[in-house]
């Protein structure tokens, strides 16, 4: 029998679904399933068996790469991380690099990384702010869904200027807002641009973008997730507000949106299904060691009250929380949660939703020991990323991005670990 352009198209197309089923099934099963399917008139029944079976099989174990680790490449501690995923598909991995050691203040520089399989391998570091001995830090990225372009807002002080200064306002200076532009998928960034009349209040003391990563809204709304600290604050009193600000021009302008506190800063934001912005946030009261929740009905310009979720054990700490995807049909929405799940900096634990945050089904350990903040992020594929601080001694040895299958978060247990 002559082999006909049809019968060669039909092998070209089982080529592909091969590869495509053999990506989400493993090869092994593949071979079983392909034997059963067998044509491409059953290929869609070939993938659907490869996405059960991957589902039916959670305990594939995160995979976790130190992407910046303490000590090499000229930096004594690296801090903060980021991490999100461009249009094309690449993991920029951000963070600060603290040249002198591991505080807050004094000469620091802003990082990126890129990953172009996925986070399994990365580019070497690229330097994206160096001030010379000042601070330049709070990564807090966001990727504008119309042009690819991806946006960095950042914060910066002098390195001779501490948080407890910059606070009282006794300071030489104080904290600035800016941004950075990528718009060819991270490789390079324009210089930093100024916003702090657009971002910051006058009679604000303290702020910081972030850390994290920002969200676009549905309707186009870009939303970044700050804090600040009024002027004029006691050296040891906490007060401390979470805000955001927001761009309807993609980045080029900005005014600042709801305010929420006292007693929480470092934050992160969620759009719900029903449009409503959800600000996560960390939480200063000692006698509720639970995350801050407040919603916007207002696409972020004002926020409800705070509320605390009882699930959400914290150390004072930042966390990240993430869509992972919208509902459909009868399937609920999933969003993502991670952060150290206790009352010490240690368990760094990522979370699961199935009803716009309102509860947490289902929770898995990705490291005991000790560890801080994090940043989620999802892959083209689904995969999971999430890019945290941890160690054995302390949780500032090094930088880490965990990969893993939804499948491994759903079918998971608080009390498993996956170190």
């Amino acid at each position: 029998m002559t082999p006909t352009r049809t019968s060669f198209g039909n092998l070209a197309k089982s080529l592909v679904v091969f590869l495509i089923a053999g990506r989400v099934l493993g090869w092994s099963m593949l071979v079983l399933g392909w034997g059963v399917f067998g044509s491409v008139a059953n290929a869609a029944e070939t993938i659907a068996l490869a996405r059960a079976h991957a589902t039916e099989q959670p305990e594939q174990q995160p995979e976790q790469i130190d992407v910046f680790v303490a000590g090499q490449d000229g930096y004594h501690t690296y801090r903060i991380p980021s991490v999100i995923v461009t249009q094309a598909g690449t993991v920029l991995a951000f963070c600060e690099g603290r040249v002198k050691g591991q505080g807050d203040s004094g000469d620091i520089d802003l990082l990126v990384k890129r990953s172009e399989d996925g986070g399994r391998t990365f580019s070497r570091q690229a330097v994206i702010w160096d001030d010379q001995g000042n601070t330049c830090g709070n990564p807090c990225p966001v990727v504008v869904r119309e042009t690819g372009e991806i946006l960095l807002l950042l914060t910066h002080n002098l390195g001779t200027d501490n948080e407890r200064d910059i606070k009282a306002k006794t300071s030489r200076g104080t904290r600035t807002v800016w941004i950075s532009k990528s718009s060819d998928d991270g490789k390079t960034w324009s210089a930093p641009r100024e916003i702090t009349n657009e971002a910051k209040k006058r009679d604000w003391a303290w702020y910081a973008t972030g850390p994290g990563a920002g969200i676009q809204l549905r309707d186009g709304r870009i939303v970044i997730p700050c804090d600040h600290t009024p002027g004029g604050v006691e050296p040891g009193v906490r007060l401390y507000f979470s805000h955001v600000i927001y761009s309807d021009s993609r980045g080029d302008h900005w005014k600042i949106g709801g305010v929420v506190g006292p007693h929480c800063n470092e934050c992160e934001a969620v759009e719900l299904a029903d449009g409503s912005v959800m600000l996560n946030m960390r939480n200063y009261k000692p006698a509720q060691p639970h995350r801050a929740v407040a919603v916007s009905r207002d696409r972020g310009e004002t926020f409800g009250p705070i509320k605390h979720d009882p699930t959400l054990i914290e150390p004072i700490c930042q966390a990240s929380i993430r869509r992972y995807s919208m509902p459909e049909g009868d399937r609920p929405g999933r969003i993502l949660f991670s952060n150290p799940a206790s009352r010490k900096r240690e368990k760094l634990t990522v979370r699961l939703s199935l009803d716009e945050a309102q509860t947490w089904c289902a929770a898995r350990v990705l490291h005991e020991g000790p560890a801080a903040y994090s940043c989620l992020a999802v892959l083209p594929d689904g995969t999971v990323l999430c890019l945290y601080e941890r160690g054995e001694k302390h949780p500032y040895e090094r930088i880490t991005l965990a990969r893993f299958a939804i499948g491994w978060l759903e079918s998971g247990r608080s009390t498993e670990s996956a170190n």
